[in-house]
C-alpha cells in the first residue's frame, strides 16, 4: 500500500480579486504511512511560523480515497488522525 502527503492552500484574498481558488499538491508517495506523517509533520511545522495568511492544511492518505489518515492545519497547534471505524477526527497527542 501507498500513502501520499498532499498540501493544500487557499491564498489570502487580495482586495478586488476573485478568489483564486484551493490548489492541491501532492508532496510525494511513500510506501510506509510514517514516514508520509514525517514528511507532512515536517512541512506543516516550518509554515506554521511562515508570514503568510494564506489558509493551509496537510493529509496523508492512500491514493484516490478520500478520507485522510492524518491532517494538520496551518493555524493550529494540533495534529489530528481519523478514526476508521467512526469517520471521527480525533486529536493525536504525543
Amino acid at each position: 500500500m501507498a500513502f501520499e502527503v498532499v498540501e493544500f492552500c487557499e491564498p489570502s484574498p487580495e482586495p478586488g480579486r476573485p478568489f483564486p481558488g484551493t490548489s492541491q499538491t501532492v508532496m510525494g508517495v511513500y510506501d510506509v504511512e510514517a514516514e508520509a506523517i514525517e514528511v507532512g509533520r515536517a512541512r506543516w511545522r516550518e509554515m506554521r511560523s511562515a508570514d503568510t495568511r494564506d489558509v493551509m492544511w496537510w493529509i496523508v492518505r492512500v491514493p484516490g480515497e478520500t478520507l485522510a489518515r492524518w491532517i494538520a492545519d496551518r493555524s493550529s497547534p494540533e495534529e489530528q488522525i481519523l478514526d476508521l471505524t467512526t469517520n471521527e477526527l480525533i486529536v493525536l497527542r504525543h
